[in-house]
């Protein structure tokens, strides 16, 4: 029977604009159950995911920090597009589940993207009065 290792790692890095900004990342992957004998080669391999999980936060956190400023074309300076601000991503995340709507599903059909925070200031907050309508009307 295999082994399973679940490592979990996570990191809240300041913003610059007093607030902070996190990431965490948990695998969990199945063992050769020898390896539970062989305490340095079982050391080595959790060593190995462990890296794997500080490098995806590392990267995580190195993406593109979404300006906070109203921008009147919704813009960085650099022209790219706003990201969807963490209050607008918690929004979405708490009207879904409370609709049970298959969020993945709707970011793929209206956006096609996979997660809130991928979707454009402008964007979350079409899909923030999209469901709120939603909700108010299944509420009649």
């Amino acid at each position: 029977m295999p082994a399973k290792l679940n490592v979990g790692a996570s990191r809240k890095v300041a913003d610059g604009r007093y607030g902070s900004r996190g990431a965490s990342v948990n695998l969990e992957i199945e063992l050769d159950h020898s390896l539970v004998f062989e305490p340095a080669k079982l050391h080595e391999r959790i060593r190995q995911i462990f890296n794997f999980a500080h490098q995806a936060l590392v990267e995580e956190l190195k993406r593109d920090q979404p300006l906070r400023s109203s921008d009147a074309d919704n813009a960085k300076p650099n022209n790219q597009p706003r990201f969807a601000t963490a209050a607008q991503v918690k929004a979405i995340y708490a009207i879904a589940k409370q609709l049970g709507v298959d969020l993945a599903d709707a970011l793929h059909q209206q956006f096609g993207v996979h997660r809130p925070d991928e979707l454009t200031v402008k964007q979350a907050s079409a899909l923030i009065d999209s469901l709120k309508a939603t909700r108010t009307a299944s509420a009649a």
